[in-house]
């Protein structure tokens, strides 16, 4: 009897050594979600399976709801952190209080939305909270960045029906990804009630999030009026909260990543290839751009970052060094103190007997 062609299917969830596929066709009797190991040689060969992916399944156990991946289709892009793959669309979500919005912050989460390649959403969550004179200078200020931005109350329900509408009517995967406390599982509850997903305050004291969601996973949007025969219905991931996303190692293809940056250089490219862009002379860019400091700061973090990369994690003495999380500076070794130990062994070396440092004598 001939072998069952692998089946197709999707990515949904990664927990553990485990993957949640979602299959293209129903199996016997309407089975629709298998839980399935990876095969060894996808691992071997240096694949690794991401939320979104499309796989091949094979060894079913329809039974048990149990499969196993064994082949791993072309991926058309990827977001990196957290790990979300043939994205369509990336949600930025940004709370305007509790906590307070960080514009650095925000920076760095678009310029890793940016690499995608994919169109970029911003969304303000918790607008109820602050003055509509404040909801409406960002939303320009946004604009001015080269972003679209919806302003939503999930506590009011205030934009929730034009978020759901512009979402669902794309198609693939829409990622949901912010900082830790700005209502991302919240959101999601708002745009499909059926999910209940566990949401928490944020910490009083320290005005920072609290981690309700542990791990990417898929959940479906329908289309405002689906039926038969229309498209699949759009797919929103739902990611874990950070409050440090990872910028481009590459300090030169970190402007590419700045739409309001981007669109002032093809108006009038700069005199020089490599220029910084941070008010050089020549520089078309120039300096009355909003996020002409926050470009900066994020310039001077992947420089340093890209220093320490080609020494190969040991910079020249003045240098950085990575800590952590951090960068922090490298001391001369020229002031350096000595080591406890290296004193103790100098100090032996000096009052070691002067019999054990001459040569025998030989008449003795």
């Amino acid at each position: 009897m001939p072998a069952e062609p692998p089946r197709l299917g999707r990515v949904v969830a990664l927990q553990a050594n485990f993957c949640a596929v979602e299959l293209d066709q129903p199996g016997p009797d309407g089975c629709r979600r298998l839980l399935c190991t990876r095969r060894t040689r996808l691992g071997k060969s240096g694949q690794q399976i991401c939320v979104g992916d499309r796989v091949g399944l094979d060894g079913i156990d329809w039974p048990a709801g149990r499969g196993a991946v064994v082949s791993l289709e072309p991926r058309t892009s990827l977001l990196p952190r957290p790990a979300v793959a043939n994205v369509s669309r990336v949600v930025v979500v940004a709370s305007l209080a509790e906590p307070a919005l960080d514009p650095l912050q925000l920076c760095r989460f678009l310029a890793t939305a940016e690499t995608t390649g994919q169109p970029v959403l911003a969304v303000l969550s918790k607008a109820d909270l602050v003055a509509p004179a404040e909801v409406e200078g960002w939303c320009r200020r946004l604009a001015d960045w080269g972003y679209a931005a919806q302003a939503i109350s999930t506590a009011s329900g205030g934009g929730v029906a034009e978020l759901r509408a512009t979402l669902a009517a794309g198609e693939g995967i829409a990622v949901l990804c912010g900082p830790s406390g700005v209502g991302k599982s919240s959101l999601l509850n708002a745009l499909c009630p059926d999910l209940e997903l566990r949401v928490a305050a944020v910490s009083g004291r320290l005005q920072r999030g609290r981690h309700t969601t542990r791990h990417v996973e898929l959940f479906p949007l329908a289309h405002p009026a689906a039926g038969d025969g229309q498209a699949a219905p759009a797919l929103l991931a739902d990611t874990p909260g950070f409050n440090r996303p990872d910028l481009p190692p590459d300090p030169a293809a970190l402007a590419a990543l700045f739409p309001d940056l981007r669109r002032r250089l093809a108006a009038a490219p700069c005199r020089f290839r490599n220029c910084r862009h941070q008010g050089d002379p020549g520089c078309a860019a120039g300096s009355d751009w909003d996020r002409f400091t926050l470009y900066g700061h994020c310039l001077r973090e992947v420089e340093a970052a890209a220093g320490l990369a080609r020494g190969r994690g040991r910079p020249a003495a003045g240098d950085l060094r990575q800590r952590g999380d951090r960068l922090e500076p490298l001391l001369d070794p020229r002031l350096r103190r000595t080591s406890r130990r290296r004193s103790r062994q100098l100090e032996a070396a000096e009052e070691a007997p002067a019999a054990e440092l001459s040569p025998p004598d030989p008449a003795g």
